[in-house]
């Protein structure tokens, strides 16, 4: 693939890491809601390519990947669009209005900071961020930028109908005044066998420099990306574990129904801290002002948690152990249990009559559509960077006091763990040269 005959010239980006995407001057050209947008889709398979279903409606500008088999395949489709392995070559196009990110976890920040600064739109899969201080930088460059460019994370169900009934029903205080929000996970995590692995030869469809990206310098080995999300996930170089991944869908939940914001004390249970791996188990708790918590379980034992603590409270009603994600608002006059697409009100006795009277939220346009919908005609999405980055640095900080192993009290004002000055350096990394942020 020659990149400079599709549209690229990548030596203007390599060694520049990314200072050498220009931010925009003044107001972006109007965008008609009857045009197409010109995409730019970074990650085009996996995820990648269930995201880029959801924009199809759009005009597929250029598609990359650092699979090349995967370019080939899904430009077939997109006869059209350009291609590349790089995406610094696509956030700094001028062509291109937004970007769909689907990469491994730790280029989602860099890639979505990029963007924004190019003022393009941005829809970025979940988590928004590989550590705290990104996601508070996803926060930030939003909120300097939000009338002037529209973003999206990737938690679908938040557009769908049982998450608002749940929202209604827990805004309405149907089950009175809630202290405590359970969310919990049945995924764990498989252990890893070597920490770095012996360098092989680079397959010549693949670009190993570009999937590595801003994480520490190796020799390629297919073992660090071969099977997806659920084996480089397992790492802190490129993922987040379970609390990061899932927890973005599954805390969402509480977040919305509850309008939390920043937290100020974090403790995490779970197995010995491992400076390569993510935990097969946690129990995290989150204390907010007011004396509200927030407690996620994941793996084996959290379950086993879960169970323990909350089917005591919702008796004969349901079997708790048979939800294998959930989230449980524990209020003053009963329990609300829900997953993606259902939800029971406890004690049942008490709600067979049970009529909402409360506000209403208005349908969803589409996951997908309420972005393009405010790239468009201006607005906001509902899981924008705003509300999606705090949620993200809220999550990140169950991992941080994981591999603290204590619990952390936390100064969101300053961005500051004020109990642990060695745990502040877990809530950022250093950037491999080339690839650092630049704000």
């Amino acid at each position: 693939m020659n990149l400079e005959n599709q549209g690229y010239t990548r030596r203007k980006f390599v060694g520049f890491g990314l200072a050498a995407v220009a931010a925009p001057t003044g107001r972006l050209k109007a965008q008609s809601p009857h045009s197409k947008l010109q995409m730019g889709i970074i990650g085009s398979g996996g995820r990648g390519g269930a995201n880029l279903n959801g924009v199809r409606g759009e005009n597929i500008h250029t598609l990359c990947d650092v699979n090349r088999k995967t370019l080939a395949a899904v430009q077939a489709r997109y006869q059209g669009a350009k291609i590349t392995t790089d995406w610094r070559e696509v956030v700094s196009h001028p062509e291109i209005d937004a970007v769909v990110i689907s990469t491994a976890d730790h280029h989602h920040a860099p890639a979505a900071l990029a963007a924004m600064k190019a003022g393009k739109h941005v829809y970025c899969e979940k988590p928004l961020a590989h550590t705290v201080q990104e996601a508070r930088w996803m926060q930030e460059l939003y909120l300097k930028n939000q009338n002037r460019i529209a973003t999206q994370m990737g938690t679908q169900i938040h557009a769908t109908a049982n998450y608002r009934r749940v929202v209604e029903m827990v805004k309405a205080a149907a089950i009175g005044e809630i202290k405590e929000a359970h969310v919990w996970c049945s995924r764990s995590i498989s252990n890893i066998d070597q920490a770095v692995l012996p360098g092989e030869p680079i397959p010549d469809y693949m670009d190993w420099d570009v999937w590595l990206g801003p994480a520490p310098e190796r020799e390629h080995h297919q073992g660090y990306w071969k099977g997806g999300n659920l084996n480089w996930n397992r790492r802190w170089d490129f993922g987040n574990g379970v609390l990061g991944d899932m927890g973005s869908h599954l805390i969402d939940l509480a977040w919305w129904a509850l309008d939390l914001h920043r937290p100020i004390r974090v403790t995490s249970e779970g197995p010995s801290p491992d400076e390569v791996a993510a935990p097969p188990w946690q129990e995290v708790t989150w204390e907010h002002p007011e004396n509200l918590k927030v407690k996620w379980y994941h793996g084996p034992e959290g379950m086993r948690r879960r169970s323990a603590a909350i089917q005591p409270l919702v008796g004969t009603d349901t079997e708790i152990n048979q939800w294998g994600i959930g989230v449980a608002f524990v209020g003053t006059k009963g329990v609300i249990v829900s997953d993606y697409g259902k939800n029971v009100l406890s004690p049942s006795a008490d709600f067979k009559d049970y009529q909402f009277d409360g506000e209403a939220i208005e349908p969803s346009l589409g996951h997908y559509q309420e972005w393009i919908d405010a790239c468009k005609n201006g607005g906001k999405s509902l899981c924008n960077f705003d509300y999606s980055g705090s949620l993200i640095e809220h999550n990140l900080l169950g991992n941080v006091a994981h591999r603290a192993g204590k619990t952390l009290e936390w100064d969101a004002k300053n961005l500051r763990i004020k109990n642990d000055d060695t745990a502040n350096a877990l809530l950022t990394k250093t950037y491999r040269k080339g690839w650092e942020v630049l704000l």
